[in-house]
């Protein structure tokens, strides 16, 4: 079920940059982030027209994730440039993403205002990464010149990887390689389908209003209060708690408009409901596994859901 972006309460979330929908008629583009704490980067760019003496516009650029927290292994570094950057070997050269312990790490840009990185497999637990931007004096277009520098920190915590096959309405989670966990589901009905694939939880909201017509369904809902739901794309799929289905349905029928429910509570407040647990057990950065949808591959720029590229097409997508 998709969301507005109407919030009850104030919740950080990355700011994951939009881009025209490429599979028309699933989802609204209004499904919009509200920043997870997202650095304004200190690497703004400030660019000139004519002269230094005269000045344009400003190209920023804003990093997720913000500096110091704990994330999920699936959490990718993503970059998003107020303008249109033309010399993206440039700028790309000037950014460099750092783990401790050591892996590869490489950029792909999904188009001109878009930099992610990320390793070819999940991050390991425990790891440090270190974003470093050096994009003082770089041209990233005509006239657009790079003007200042900043590091930013971030830890990634357990693995925690959640499987859910829509097929048997059964999703089980995984931490460190161990089944700890195993809740019913209820996931797209036939006609709006979920999209399937790898995707990383990119916003928390204890509660938040979903209502149907910011994703282009008409009147058919508009739920004040939905408890416990993580943000899986920008589009609008979330997986969340539900009150409002008979209890009958998690487990044996897949009913919603494309989101992934579990059995919750109105309010919020019982506990032992799945959608709390989950919820509670959950940073962002985890990784959810959705199978046997009905629907293809969600998009990889749709969210934070390049691990749908194999590392050949990631790397392919590098200017440099």
């Amino acid at each position: 079920m998709p969301t507005t972006v109407t919030e009850r309460h104030d919740v950080s979330t990355p700011h994951i940059p939009s881009r025209p929908d490429q599979q028309p008629g699933r989802w609204s583009r209004r499904g919009v982030l509200t920043m997870l704490g997202a650095v304004p980067a200190a690497a703004a760019l400030t660019g000139w027209s004519g002269s230094a003496a005269r000045a344009a516009e400003s190209l920023t650029a804003t990093v997720t994730p913000r500096a110091g927290a704990l994330y999920g292994v699936g959490m990718p570094v993503s970059i998003a440039f107020s303008h249109a950057v033309t010399d993206k070997a440039a700028v790309e050269r000037a950014i460099t993403v750092s783990a401790d312990p050591g892996v590869e790490v490489a950029g792909h840009w999904f188009g001109d205002q878009r930099l992610d990185f990320r390793p070819e497999k999940y991050w390991a637990p425990g790891t440090a990464v270190t974003v470093r931007l050096r994009l003082r004096g770089v041209e990233a277009a005509r006239g657009v010149l790079g003007v200042q520098s900043q590091n930013i920190a971030f830890r990634i915590g357990r693995e925690r990887i959640s499987t859910v096959d829509l097929g048997t309405r059964r999703m089980t989670v995984e931490e460190n390689g161990r089944a700890v966990a195993g809740y019913d589901v209820t996931g797209g009905d036939a006609d709006h389908t979920t999209w399937s694939g790898i995707m990383v939880i990119s916003e928390q909201l204890e509660e938040t209003r979903m209502e149907s017509s910011t994703v282009g369904l008409g009147h058919e809902y508009d739920i004040a209060d939905v408890p416990h739901a993580q943000r899986l794309t920008t589009s609008g799929t979330f997986i969340h708690g539900n009150y409002w289905s008979p209890a009958s349905v998690f487990g044996r029928r897949n009913t919603t408009h494309g989101c992934i429910g579990l059995r919750d509570a109105k309010g919020g407040d019982d506990r032992s409901a799945a959608g709390y647990a989950f919820y509670m057990d959950s940073l962002v950065g985890d990784v959810v596994i959705v199978k046997n949808s009905g629907e293809r591959t969600v998009d990889p720029a749709n969210g934070l859901n390049g691990w749908n590229l194999s590392w050949k097409k990631w790397k392919a997508g590098s200017a440099l």
